[in-house]
């Protein structure tokens, strides 16, 4: 990281302030590298709170210097007409990713809106705040294409797609997460948006080891799989992700779709598609959703994939 760099993430951010913004935002990409420099840091707009993340450890020159400019950011209120309460400085690189904050005053319960909806968050006390923001298009892809249709929610985390789906009038949701927690959050996040519940489910399972359960509330127009890369004991995307594809076929309706995500930056979208054709073969491949260009990458394969298939 290059502290002769930072003129340009103070630019970018107070460009992003004098623009209309939702509560939840990324605001600066640098893990895209497209400024050379600042590849190690991001910086999210969250409710009130401004949040930078360095995901490499920083020189004591560089911090210096961060620390330096957050100070005149707060001299100068870049922020103009969207007032921020605190500053946030997350340490991704260090063991648990600890949260400080650098100035002004967080207050909790953390509610941020993305597009009309709402999300309960969490900044100082986990490595993820609660939403991925670079999925913003496509819970907004889900929230189009929902309306009176049955989904399942495969790596649900806290919910974001199933609030989106039933806030397009899906007919009902089924979420499946091994983390309990997380989907006492989903559940949470989906009573701040007043959804009813009676058209949600929660399940706490291996995804791998549910099947039986899954095929129970099915057949669905549209599934969801957001995996994450790695998880000890439970999943790789190289190893168990063709384990769920081949499942697809048996689980949709006649004209089901599938929303299939991949955030590995190793591997391409070409990757997905072909383990898509040699394990269900009966869906074919649509479209790639775009991302916020605030997550335009240097290299789009290394970006978040989403893609669209549909069964035939």
């Amino acid at each position: 990281m290059d502290s002769s760099t930072l003129p340009t993430l103070t630019d970018t951010l107070t460009t992003a302030f004098s623009q209309p913004m939702d509560g939840i935002q990324r605001l600066f990409h640098g893990r895209g590298k497209c400024v050379v420099g600042l590849e190690q840091i991001t910086v999210d707009h969250l409710a009130d709170n401004l949040l930078i993340s360095l995901f490499k450890e920083p020189s004591d020159d560089f911090l210096h210097a961060l620390l330096e400019a957050v100070k005149r950011w707060v001299d100068e209120n870049i922020w103009g007409q969207h007032p921020i309460q605190a500053i946030l400085l997350q340490h991704r690189s260090r063991d648990k990713s600890p949260t400080e904050c650098l100035w002004g005053e967080y207050r909790e319960p953390c509610i941020a809106e993305e597009k009309g909806l709402k999300f309960k968050l969490d900044l100082m006390k986990n490595q993820n705040c609660g939403l991925f923001l670079d999925m913003l298009n496509g819970r907004q892809w889900v929230r189009e294409h929902s309306k009176d249709k049955r989904v399942l929610n495969l790596f649900s985390y806290t919910c974001g797609f199933s609030v989106a789906a039933l806030d397009g009038s899906a007919d009902c949701v089924i979420n499946f997460d091994m983390a309990k927690s997380v989907l006492n959050r989903g559940r949470e996040n989906h009573q701040l948006n007043g959804l009813p519940l009676d058209k949600v489910k929660f399940f706490a399972h291996d995804i791998l080891k549910s099947w039986g359960k899954i095929r129970k509330y099915g057949p669905y127009d549209l599934i969801i799989i957001d995996p994450p890369s790695f998880q000890k004991g439970s999943f790789a995307v190289t190893k168990d992700y063709q384990k769920i594809l081949r499942r697809l076929p048996d689980l949709l309706s006649k004209t089901g779709q599938v929303l299939a995500c991949v955030n590995d930056p190793s591997l391409s979208s070409q990757f997905l598609i072909d383990e898509m054709a040699t394990a269900a073969p009966e869906l074919s491949f649509q479209e790639r959703l775009a991302n916020p260009e605030v997550f335009t990458d240097i290299d789009s394969e290394q970006a978040l994939k989403a893609l669209i298939f549909q069964k035939q």
